[in-house]
């Protein structure tokens, strides 16, 4: 129920689409014959710097498709020094049990919809996604995918701190990891350009 999509960015352009065709329709195509992908499914993916040689830059509609991009960095060097001295990484895969059934996870997804979000909150909204799309500050603003997502997100934020609604904070606490690599600030865009 889980791919793990290692250094999507040196796999080719057909490779990509693939994995795109898994999580926005939720199926695979091998050669001309569909199959339904199972319930849940989930693409996670890592990346190489855009800078390194034998690397496929995804589009921004290809980006658009994550829901969000989290940057780890490096280890402090208590975690470091555990990774050098500890057990083989595949070892300790071996060792991983579930917390969760399926089941229990599908019906939490389907809670998070249910969670409120008031007037009030999608005018909130709707004016950070204004402002992204904004020509001055943004040469590509936040899509209604990116609306969207920001917006399941922050109800998901809520729902698993306890609240039936959402609030401002909840848009702020999921704001950077959503809306980072669906941005392109105008200073970036000038000088790629």
């Amino acid at each position: 129920n889980l791919v793990l999509a290692d250094e999507i960015n040196r796999a080719t352009p057909k490779s990509q689409s693939a994995l795109l065709e898994a999580m926005e329709e939720r199926q695979v195509t091998i050669e001309g014959e569909t199959r339904a992908l199972p319930v849940p499914f989930f693409v996670i993916a890592t990346q190489n710097p855009a800078r390194q040689v034998g690397t496929f830059p995804l589009p921004e509609s290809q980006l658009d498709r994550f829901l969000m991009r989290v940057q780890l960095g490096y280890p402090n060097a208590h975690s470091e020094r555990a990774l050098l001295l500890g057990r083989e990484r595949r070892d300790v895969l071996r060792d991983l049990h579930a917390v969760v059934t399926s089941e229990t996870l599908i019906a939490a997804q389907a809670q998070v919809p249910e969670v409120h979000v008031a007037d009030a909150l999608v005018d909130y909204l709707q004016d950070l996604l204004a402002y992204t799309r904004d020509p001055q500050h943004f040469a590509m603003g936040l899509s209604p995918r990116g609306g969207i997502a920001l917006l399941r997100a922050a109800q998901s934020w809520a729902f698993l701190a306890g609240r039936p609604h959402v609030i401002p904070e909840d848009i702020q606490a999921v704001f950077a990891p959503v809306v980072g690599h669906r941005l392109v600030p105008r200073t970036l865009a000038e000088s790629a350009g």
